[in-house]
């Protein structure tokens, strides 16, 4: 049963394709707040909740990509979105790259921001559950508190930092500890990128210390049809750190993408 996601969906009809912005662990749809804010403007922009953050039911247990996968899919059809970019950062990343095995015919356009395409590792699998024991034993601010100023550069401003934070602290422990145990399980996408069939966008912050540019660079040489852009000044959420840089990557990808549709 997949559980009715929080979602906000922006924008007037437009020729434009829509574009669909998948949130990172363990934040919300605020995250995207500068994207939704400027591509409103010209297209029609969805950003859900993921099962288990923001609004969303918290669903506890085990959550796997494929089963994020699956939401966003019943959101798509929930909403009439037949086609889209889809945008995913961390995280969402690799939940746009489950999507994308799942529904390529729907995805023009992949972007992929401060992400990594590999399944975990065996201590990565005991580091993932050893995590998700914890925030369910202690809760979300201690962890907060601990990676505040690795998702974020910590040359970042105050008001970036505390709005991390508070996305982090507002999570709910069930479902951030479902999401890292469903992780641990996640499948390789390496090959898959191999074989994608449309243009794709790889985004990285060039002081990200969780997904650094090489493995950016990494997903860029395998991808088909790939622009890499790396953000200077900012770490793991360059969407946030850097707004007007990213937003200027996604434009000019935004801008390829309809002009493809049109052809």
């Amino acid at each position: 049963m997949t559980p009715f996601l929080g979602y906000e969906d922006k924008g007037a009809d437009s020729p434009s394709v829509p574009l669909v912005l998948v949130h990172g662990h363990p934040f919300d749809r605020t995250m995207w707040a500068p994207q939704i804010e400027t591509f409103a403007a010209t297209r029609r922009v969805v950003a859900p909740d993921l099962r288990g953050y923001g609004a969303s039911p918290v669903v506890p247990g085990i959550t796997p990509l494929s089963a994020f996968a699956e939401d966003i899919e019943a959101l798509l059809d929930e909403l009439k979105v037949a086609t889209c970019v889809l945008a995913g950062l961390s995280m969402g990343g690799q939940i746009v790259m489950e999507c994308y095995a799942r529904f390529p015919e729907r995805i023009r356009g992949l972007v992929l921001a401060d992400t990594f395409p590999a399944a975990e590792t065996e201590e990565g699998k005991r580091t993932r559950g050893a995590m998700a024991d914890r925030l369910l034993r202690e809760g979300m601010r201690g962890y907060a508190d601990e990676v505040l100023e690795k998702m974020v550069a910590p040359y970042a401003t105050g008001e970036v930092k505390a709005h991390v934070h508070r996305m982090m602290t507002a999570t709910p422990p069930e479902g951030a500890a479902a999401a890292l145990r469903g992780r641990a399980e996640r499948p390789d996408y390496r090959d898959l990128l191999t074989r994608v069939t449309v243009p794709a966008l790889v985004v990285v912050g060039a002081d990200d210390a969780y997904t650094p540019v090489s493995d950016a660079e990494a997903m860029h040489a395998a991808l088909p049809d790939s622009t890499l852009r790396v953000i200077e000044g900012a770490a793991h959420m360059p969407n946030l750190e850097r707004p007007p840089e990213f937003n200027e990557a996604l434009e000019a990808f935004l801008r390829r993408v309809d002009g493809s549709s049109q052809n």
